[in-house]
C-alpha cells in the first residue's frame, strides 16, 4: 500500500493518563488529525461555509479498530502513516501505522472505514470515479 500522508505530531501532556502514557482514546484523535490533514491536502476542505439548507454529501466514520503495540509518553514525537487499503461501492478503508519517530517503533496499527454519505437522506451513496481518484492521491 502506498502511504498517502505522513503526519507528525507531538505527544502533549494532556494526551497522557495518570499512569504517564497516552490514553487509548487519544489515538482516535491522532487518526482524525492525519485524516483531516490528508483531506485538506486533497482539497476536500477549504470551501466557505454553506448557508442553512441542504447539507449534501460527505464522509462519516462507520468503524475504527486499533491494535496497541507499545506505550508512548509525553514528549514523544509520533508519525501517523495513512494508506488507502480499499475502496468499495459506498465506503473506503484507511490503514494507519503510528510510529514513534525516535526509534521507528510502531506503537499502534489501526483501520477506519469511512462511508460516503448523503446527510439529507441519511443514507450511503456510491463513490464516484472522480472521488475514487482523489481519495487515492498521495500528498506531495
Amino acid at each position: 500500500m502506498t502511504v498517502l500522508i505522513r503526519h507528525r505530531l507531538p505527544v502533549r501532556f494532556r494526551d497522557c493518563d495518570p499512569l504517564g502514557h497516552v490514553n487509548n482514546a487519544v489515538y482516535l484523535t491522532y487518526l482524525e488529525q492525519a485524516r483531516f490533514a490528508l483531506w485538506s491536502a486533497q482539497a476536500f476542505f477549504g470551501r466557505p461555509a454553506s448557508p442553512p439548507g441542504p447539507r449534501g454529501q460527505g464522509f462519516i466514520m462507520a468503524r475504527a479498530e486499533i491494535d496497541f503495540r507499545a506505550q508512548t509518553r509525553y514528549g514523544d514525537e509520533l508519525e501517523v502513516r495513512l494508506s488507502l487499503a480499499k475502496i468499495g461501492r459506498t465506503s473506503f478503508t484507511y490503514a494507519y501505522d503510528i510510529v514513534r519517530v525516535a526509534d521507528e517503533r510502531t506503537v499502534a496499527a489501526a483501520t477506519t472505514v469511512q462511508v460516503w454519505f448523503d446527510y439529507d437522506t441519511e443514507r450511503p451513496v456510491p463513490i464516484s470515479d472522480e472521488l475514487r481518484a482523489r481519495l487515492a492521491q498521495p500528498t506531495p
